[in-house]
């Protein structure tokens, strides 16, 4: 029921699936927190394709490519601002292929589309009176591009001489002042207050309690500038009408969201569904503030719906520490000696959402190997394999060798939890608990091993009279291999990919629908032997590792 309500309300509203990753800013190549917060939106993406093939999905990602800090970056580097910024923007996409981020656009804040977009935006702000010029005094961060106030700040010592440093960030502060374009923050608290009261707007709940809690005991709530000199911040989008004031590289970077669907072009919006409000917007947890506060009230300001919900996510850390240059422990996704198979699953496999995650390699090659390896790959290959399986089939369910055999308690375990796996493992996905999705398929697949273990099938294939009962035991697997592979598709698309055409499970079979209910299941189902995909099969090769690299072994059936 679940499902169709799903399908009618899509076939109704005709409306596209909107999602978004933050766009990544090009002072720096891409690490691990990047590639997490792609690979949440990726994974939320193929799970609402899952569940509604029909839906036409829209996902957006991208480079922000404006400010100073790309400036100094491109100081540094020894090339011309547009080369800089052209070389890492195809850094994030070379590593979007890479970990099969299925994005359908990608977005630069330098591309004139964005430019038209932000300009169009500004204007509207103008005239709807929430843009003023006046004399802006306060503290400065270049390492976040902001303005940071009194009460986010604390003392902290460098160099032998008492600094300001952001509470958030924890990066040093510098007092300015300049006059600059003011945007009326102040008349959005109340309506801020109200779309923050919708309940799982922000999820993980957590997240939406601490902006609540930030506008409740917030005493001053003052206008934030939106503009800088262009004197000192000279690569980005001039304030129309102003040469010498350039716009606040945050809002122009937010608006990607509306630039990526032709705003303000009503013609291409429309060919494009209409799709804002967004979906589902992920950001990681050091950007709430700015998704969370000043995002929607720009857009209540030009008379625009605030998303519809934000997926907010902690920090990676490395070896229970905090990424960063001074520790040189930034984990770059291209450099891991690994898979990105690997890294793509144990990233989603190991994250909460709500608190920091910890990344190190051992526990990498660890999960990969128990999990990809031995737990799903090897059970995969055993079933596969010329020794139990030389017909090369998915041998048909026999009626009363399945009674017989059901009578184990470990066969009606497994038959028990692969009935009750994919209504499980859908409120994990829609929750966005990746994690316990992971688990779940993992737990069930612990029992298929058990489950092969019990009835020792190389012993069934030495006597010819044990045929059907043999062919229960390989059917029975390989059903439980299908409905995890059809499950695991958001985690691991390219391996669950591998698996399903092993299995020779046509392309329209593969959707959510196709997943819950097992062949056991389904009254009056005529059962026939089908052949798999010939060939020696290895699912996911098993990682080696020892003091100085990592090597993959295959282990094939």
């Amino acid at each position: 029921m679940r499902l169709t309500v799903r399908l009618l309300s899509s076939v109704v509203h005709k409306r596209p699936f909107f999602v978004t990753t933050p766009i990544f800013y090009v002072n720096a190549a891409p690490h691990l927190g990047h590639l997490y917060s792609a690979l949440v939106a990726d994974a939320v993406q193929r799970f609402e394709k899952l569940t509604n093939p029909d839906c036409r999905v829209i996902f957006s990602t991208g480079t922000d490519e404006h400010g100073t800090k790309i400036q100094q970056a491109a100081a540094k580097a020894n090339l011309s601002l547009p080369e800089y910024c052209t070389r890492l923007s195809q850094e994030y996409r070379d590593l979007f292929k890479d970990f099969d981020i299925g994005y359908t656009d990608f977005i630069r804040t330098t591309d004139e589309k964005h430019k038209k977009a932000v300009r169009h935006f500004w204007r509207k702000l103008v005239k709807r009176d929430y843009i003023y010029k006046a004399k802006y005094s306060g503290w400065y961060s270049v390492n976040d591009e902001a303005f940071v106030p009194e009460t986010h700040l604390k003392e902290d010592i460098l160099d032998g001489q008492r600094i300001k440093v952001s509470i958030e960030s924890g990066h040093r502060v510098e007092w300015t002042e300049e006059t600059n374009y003011m945007f009326r923050l102040s008349a959005f608290k109340t309506h801020l207050q109200s779309w923050l009261k919708t309940d799982g707007v922000i999820t993980p709940n957590k997240f939406q309690k601490q902006l609540q809690d930030f506008l409740e005991n917030e005493p001053y709530f003052p206008d934030i500038s939106v503009s800088r000199p262009s004197s000192r911040v000279h690569w980005a989008i001039r304030v129309p009408d102003d040469e010498e004031q350039s716009i606040y590289v945050w809002l122009d970077a937010l608006i990607n969201y509306l630039s990526v669907i032709g705003y303000p072009d009503e013609d291409a919006m429309k060919d494009r569904g209409r799709p804002w409000p967004a979906d589902v917007q992920v950001v990681g947890k050091d950007i709430l503030k700015f998704h969370g506060i000043y995002w929607p009230a720009f857009l209540m300001a030009i008379g625009w719906h605030p998303p519809r919900k934000l997926i907010c996510h902690g920090h990676w850390t490395v070896d229970g520490s905090k990424m960063s240059k001074s520790l040189n422990n930034v984990v770059r996704p291209r450099e891991v000696p690994t898979s990105p198979v690997a890294l793509r699953y144990v990233l989603l496999r190991e994250a909460t959402m709500a608190t920091d995650a910890n990344y190190s390699e051992t526990k990498l090659v660890n999960i990969a190997n128990s999990e990809l390896a031995d737990t799903l790959g090897n059970l995969a290959s055993r079933c596969c394999g010329t020794a139990l399986n030389p017909r090369g089939e998915f041998p048909t369910l026999h009626t009363q060798e399945m009674v017989i055999c059901r009578q184990s308690d470990v066969t009606a375990t497994l038959l028990d939890q692969v009935e009750r796996l994919p209504e499980i493992c859908h409120d994990y996905y829609s929750s966005y608990q990746f994690y316990k999705a992971a688990d779940s398929v993992i737990h069930v697949l612990h029992l298929a091993n058990l489950f092969f273990e019990t009835h020792k099938p190389w012993e069934l294939k030495k006597r010819p009279e044990c045929q059907k009962e043999l062919d229960v035991i390989l059917h029975i697997t390989l059903e439980t291999l299908r409905i995890c592979g059809i499950i695991l598709q958001p985690l691991i698309p390219e391996l669950a990919t591998q698996l399903l055409n092993k299995l020779q499970i046509p392309d329209d079979c593969r959707s959510w629908q196709h997943c819950e209910k097992p062949s056991w299941r389904i009254e009056g189902a005529i059962y026939e032997t089908k052949n798999i995909q010939p060939g020696k099969f290895v699912l996911f090769q098993r990682i080696y590792m020892d003091k100085k690299n990592v090597h993959k072994k295959k282990v094939s059936a």
